[in-house]
This record gives structure tokens, sequence and C-alpha cells, in this order.
């Protein structure tokens, strides 16, 4: 089967190459998937049997509460595009990627499950970012019933790990600690968005790209499976581990601004079914092995 990856450049398509070589493997350099013409004419190239759906407008806290109608924009247009020409080229089978960002932002418990998906608006600092993935879900929703195909999504967790975005501007939160934390000198004082008390699931890359195939295979339901960690840690929770497993000293002290939602964990029984046996790597083993990565290739 040729399995077509978008976003393959990106932050888990980097890493997905790493566990799926044979994959095919397309970035924005090569096509502008917000360009209907072009998102055609990689259908046409490639032709694929299968579709993985990577590809997204993405960046942190602050990014996307001041671009928000960039990120709409764009996402909109390239998910539009992708869902579309996949079916006019004849693809039967497309996997694609939401978040658990596009969940509301209060539930009326925790760990929240898949089928509150529509139950509220996103939190207002990602509404843009969470609509689009919610018009995306939706998008393969509709092809599937209105044309027979089997598209359907899947909605991660926050990602870190090799080959994250450690830019200044637009890192999440935890490629932004791993810099911040690597850079600093003994006994300088460091700051963080927020107030270092939302709760937040870590998901290493490396568990992601193991579970992507297995969904690929397995996942037939109407559901945006939720593919999250068992953990899920505060800010400041995050900050004093790495502190410890580097042994540096710092003082931390966090600005107030742009907290974000408090918390947005959510349930993983429905994909512990999918995959069976699956092990998630604990974020003192992940978050020290992405240290070490950053300080090879940065510094």
């Amino acid at each position: 089967m040729r399995v077509l990856v978008t976003g393959g450049s990106g932050f888990v398509g980097k890493n997905l190459k790493k566990h799926k070589p044979d994959w095919i493997y397309v970035s924005s350099k090569e096509y502008d998937l917000k360009d209907k013409g072009q998102c055609a004419q990689m259908f046409k190239h490639h032709k694929p049997d299968a579709v993985i759906h990577l590809a997204a407008k993405v960046g942190g806290i602050k990014s996307n509460a001041e671009q928000q109608a960039v990120f709409l924009l764009d996402n909109c247009l390239i998910n539009l595009n992708v869902v579309e020409e996949a079916y006019r080229s004849g693809v039967k089978r497309l996997l694609a990627a939401l978040s658990t960002c596009a969940y509301p932002n209060t539930s009326p418990s925790y760990p929240f499950e898949e089928s509150e998906i529509f139950d509220g608006p996103p939190p207002e600092t990602n509404l843009s970012y969470g609509y689009a993935k919610r018009l995306l879900h939706v998008q393969c929703l509709s092809y599937s019933k209105q044309y027979g195909v089997d598209y359907t999504t899947f909605a991660p967790s926050n990602l870190y790990g090799p080959e994250d975005n450690f830019n200044p501007e637009s890192s999440h939160f935890v490629a932004a600690l791993v810099r911040k934390i690597a850079n600093a000198e003994q006994g300088e004082t460091i700051e963080f968005w927020g107030t270092g008390k939302t709760l937040k699931q870590e998901l290493y890359v490396d568990d992601l790209c193991f579970i992507i195939p297995k969904l690929l295979e397995n996942h037939k339901s109407k559901d945006a499976v939720i593919v999250a960690p068992d953990e899920n840690l505060s800010i400041i929770d995050m900050v004093n581990n790495l502190l410890k497993v580097v042994g540096k000293d710092l003082r931390i002290c966090f600005n107030g601004f742009l907290d974000g939602q408090f918390r947005k964990d959510g349930k993983n029984e429905k994909l512990k079914s999918l995959v069976p046996g699956l092990k998630f790597t604990k974020f003192e083993e992940g978050i020290l092995k992405t240290y070490r990565w950053y300080l090879e290739n940065y510094n």
C-alpha cells in the first residue's frame, strides 16, 4: 500500500519517517496545500492508496492567541483541500490528525471522552485552531457517510521530543522548557508564561509514531480517538522534573500571562483497545532524551 504523509518535514513527520521510511513524505516546500491546484498535483503525482494527514499551521500559545485569523484560514484551506482531493483521487483510506485543543475548554468531569468534542467551545487562546480541527473531523465524517470512504481522525495531546520546534517565537511549552534550561547558567533566573499550575498530558513523539500505523490499520470508528498518555502533570512539576534529571540549580518564575486552559486531559481507553499492550514513555525519560537531543543539535 502506497501511504502518503502530508506534513512530512514537520515535527511528527520527521520522526514518523524513522519508523516508516517506506512511506511517502511531502512538505510545504514541495506543495502548498492551501492551493487547491498544487494539492491536486500532489495526488496526481504520488497516486497514494492511503493518506496520513499531518500537515497544519501550528504554534505555541502566544502565536495561537495573537494570529487567530491566520490559523483559522490556513488550517481550513489545508484540510478542505487535502480531504477533497484525496476523495477525487480515489483514496479510500485517510487518517487525519486533530488535537485535544479541539475539545471544549471545560468538561463536567475529567478525563474527558471522545464523544465530548462538540460539547462547548475550545479554549479562547486556541479558538481558531480548535475549530479548524473540529471542521476537519466533520469533513472526514461527512465524506465517510456520503461517499463510503474510510476517513477517520485522532486527537493527540501535547507533543514533545527530538525534532521539535525550538523557535522562541513559536515553540510549545516543553520545547521552550528544554531550550531555556539548556541555555541557562547555574543560579540564573528563567521566566515562563502563565502561573505554572496548568495541567498537561505530554505525549512523547516516538509513542505517537508507533501508534499511527496501528490506527491506520485498526481505527474504523466515527470517534476522534484521543491519543494521550496516562500522566497529567503541572507545568511546575515538569520544570522541576527536568531540573532534577539534568542537575541544574536555577530559579524559576512565572509571568502570570496567557495561562491557557487549566486542564484538558482525555481518556485513553479507546486508544488502548486499538493498540493492545501500549506502553507510554514516562515524562522523566522522554524529557531527558529530548534535552540530550537539543544539546547535540543546537549547542
